[in-house]
């Protein structure tokens, strides 16, 4: 993917709606000082680029009763493309899993699940994960507290193209 080049204004865009997605156009050209039709000009051609990925809801997990968040550690018997590929293609269909990375370090992947209680994360831990083949080993740590949850990726700290 190639990277647009972002200017001032299309970074004050997108911290904006980071923050606030459903804001109108008028409200939002008059937050980053432009009149609208050029504002929807920008808005547009960063949804194009692929820029502005999507547009989401943020749920809290507490509110439809996912008050879990367990991240897992999971590490495979060998690290080839087809191991790799099967275990990617598992996390995708699994809808507790919200977030997968390949890692380096002592494990293959972190991956974060959210759950409703510990019978749920057995569940998912006894009849999913460990019947992956090329699963070695998998080690869960609950998080206890949130400290920080955010969305917004730090847009003013990106390096100019």
């Amino acid at each position: 993917m190639r990277h647009m080049a972002l200017d001032k204004i299309d970074r004050k865009i997108l911290s904006e709606l980071q923050v606030d997605g459903k804001i109108t156009n008028v409200e939002l050209s008059g937050r980053v000082g432009l009149s609208p039709s050029p504002c929807l000009q920008r808005v547009r051609a960063l949804e194009e680029e692929g820029v502005i990925d999507r547009y989401v809801a943020l749920v809290d997990p507490k509110s439809v009763g996912l008050s879990i968040s367990v991240f897992i550690q999971v590490t495979l018997e060998r690290q080839v493309e087809n191991a790799l590929e099967l275990f990617e293609s598992k996390m995708e269909s699994y809808p507790e899993v919200m977030e997968c990375y390949l890692m380096t370090g002592d494990s293959d992947y972190l991956i974060r699940v959210a759950v409703a209680d510990v019978d749920l994360l057995q569940k998912f831990i006894i009849n999913y994960l460990t019947t992956i083949p090329g699963v070695a080993n998998i080690k869960s740590s609950f998080a206890l507290k949130q400290i920080k949850y955010k969305t917004a990726l730090p847009i003013e700290n990106a390096p100019s193209a």
